[in-house]
């Protein structure tokens, strides 16, 4: 009855409105209705009827962590039910690691060394304690990128001794890599004339003559070392004979891979040396269904995924589910066992 008495009342209302050249508010509805007038069913969406927000903690400009993380960014956008996903400009590994423990990302790439130290509050995050991540996917594996001028005449890591070299960003996973190879070598990061900068700026120096190595972990290849070889005369250093060592103190997180010759240009020639991991990590706490519907999205996508960038191809549902350096989201485990790929 109160029902019927506000729409005679709105049609009285837009009668005046009309009088008057205006426009009539809109008509009530059911939703509108006072309690006890409620429609007989209720939307599906969640109440509050937002998008589902994802940022995604990706890396420099001239890494491969950018170009792959705006593109998983556009398809998570494009084919993920109510989801706006965005990606972000961070120095990298640990930047990422440490945006998901503040809540600033939802999710993160990161080389598997740095997401080890993470979980566990070590070397970059011993001032900010363990990070609540867990993986979701394992995306490919990078080369730990050794770079020296040709006309420096350094050769081997030993060799850099009193030299400019550039070690990456500050607090950077490539950081922490390259001081442990530096201490594998002999060296301790004191004894080269350290630069803290990241690929895309080791380049610039580079080709300034301000430095006379650097090191960079990134997928192959690596659109700013493509861009520096077209200008300069490199070496790229085989650190191969590193890996025992670094493996004895670290762990298996570290494995034996070469750079294929051709990769770049003057590398006709494999070059020996030490690859990581990186995966795709999120906060433990993440519902479970966003991580389904995520990995559901990749993969059901994965042609699409694999045009993103030379890197993305590697990626297989198979490879995905294994060589974790940290435990996998439960509901992760659950959407790999429902593929049939997922080896306990």
């Amino acid at each position: 009855m109160l029902k019927r008495t506000l729409v005679i009342l709105w049609s009285i209302m837009a009668l005046a409105l009309a009088a008057c050249g205006q426009s009539a508010p809109a008509a009530p509805t059911a939703a509108s209705s006072p309690a006890g007038e409620q429609p007989a069913t209720t939307p599906a969406a969640a109440p509050s009827g937002e998008k589902i927000r994802l940022i995604i903690g990706t890396g420099g400009t001239g890494g491969v962590f950018f170009p792959y993380g705006g593109g998983l960014a556009r398809i998570l956008t494009e084919k993920m039910p109510n989801t706006e996903a965005t990606a972000q400009e961070t120095g990298g590994s640990v930047d990422n690691m440490k945006l998901l423990q503040s809540g600033e990302a939802q999710i993160g790439f990161t080389t598997a060394d740095s997401a080890y130290d993470g979980i566990n509050g070590l070397a970059a995050y011993q001032a900010t304690g363990p990070v609540p991540a867990t993986s979701i996917a394992v995306l490919y594996q990078s080369f730990i990128h050794v770079v020296a001028r040709a006309d420096s005449g350094i050769t081997s890591i030993a060799d850099m001794k009193g030299r400019p070299v550039s070690i990456g960003s500050a607090g950077s996973s490539t950081e922490t890599a390259a001081i442990r190879l530096l201490e594998a070598a002999g060296l301790k990061p004191e004894d080269v004339v350290r630069e803290n900068l990241g690929v895309a700026d080791s380049v610039a120096a580079m080709k300034d003559k301000k430095i006379d190595a650097f090191f960079w972990i990134g997928g192959l290849p690596t659109a700013a070392v493509t861009d520096l070889v077209t200008t300069e005369s490199v070496v790229f250093i085989d650190t191969s004979a590193l890996l025992k060592p670094m493996i004895d103190k670290y762990g298996p997180i570290y494995t034996a891979t070469v750079l294929p010759g051709g990769t770049y240009k003057g590398t006709d020639q494999d070059v020996p040396g030490i690859g990581v991991a990186n995966l795709l990590v999120v906060r433990e706490d993440m519902p479970a269904d966003q991580v389904k519907s995520i990995l559901t999205t990749i993969f059901d996508n994965l042609e699409e995924v694999h045009q993103i960038h030379p890197a993305a191809r590697t990626l297989s549902l198979e490879s995905a589910a294994t060589g974790s350096s940290i435990p996998f989201h439960p509901a992760a485990i659950e959407f790999y066992k429902e593929r049939g790929v997922w080896k306990e």
